[in-house]
C-alpha cells in the first residue's frame, strides 16, 4: 500500500490515530495535516497523514503547543525535502565524474585563466619574476 494514498475516511483516521474526529478536523484547519478531498468534499487520509497525526500527539504529550508542533513538522519536511535534493545531486555528480573522467581537472593559466588539463598530467611552472608597483596617486 502507497503511503501517501488518502484512502481513510475521517473516523479510520482518528481511530488509528488515537485522536477524536473534531481534532482532527481542527489540525486540518491549522494546517498541522492536509488530508485530500472526495468529490463531496470528505477528507481522505493517508498512512503518511496518520503518521503525522501520531507524531503531533507525542509531541503535544511532550507540551508542545499547536504553534511549535507545526513548525515542528515543517522544519522535519524540509528537512526530507533537503535530504532528498542531496541524494539527488549526489547521484548526478557521481553519473557525470564516471561518464567523464579525467575533464574535471583544472588549473591556471598564465594569465589567470581557467585551463582544462587531462588527468595525470603535470603543468609546467613558470619561474619569471613579477615586480609589483602601487600606482603613484599623487
Amino acid at each position: 500500500m502507497d503511503e501517501h494514498a488518502k484512502v481513510f475516511a475521517i473516523a479510520v483516521a482518528a481511530e488509528l490515530s488515537g485522536m477524536h474526529p473534531q481534532t482532527l478536523r481542527q489540525y486540518d484547519r491549522l494546517g498541522l495535516v492536509s488530508p485530500g478531498r472526495t468529490a463531496g468534499k470528505s477528507r481522505r487520509y493517508s498512512m503518511r497523514d496518520v503518521a503525522k497525526l501520531r507524531e503531533i500527539a507525542h509531541l503535544s504529550a511532550e507540551g508542545i503547543s499547536l504553534e511549535g508542533i507545526r513548525r515542528v513538522i515543517e522544519l522535519e519536511d524540509r528537512v526530507n525535502a533537503l535530504s532528498t535534493r542531496v541524494r539527488e545531486l549526489e547521484a548526478a555528480l557521481a553519473d557525470e565524474l564516471l561518464n567523464r573522467p579525467g575533464r574535471r581537472v583544472f588549473a591556471a593559466g598564465t594569465e589567470g585563466d581557467v585551463i582544462s588539463v587531462k588527468a595525470g598530467t603535470r603543468i609546467r611552472r613558470s619561474n619569471q619574476v613579477v615586480v609589483w608597483r602601487p600606482l603613484d596617486r599623487h
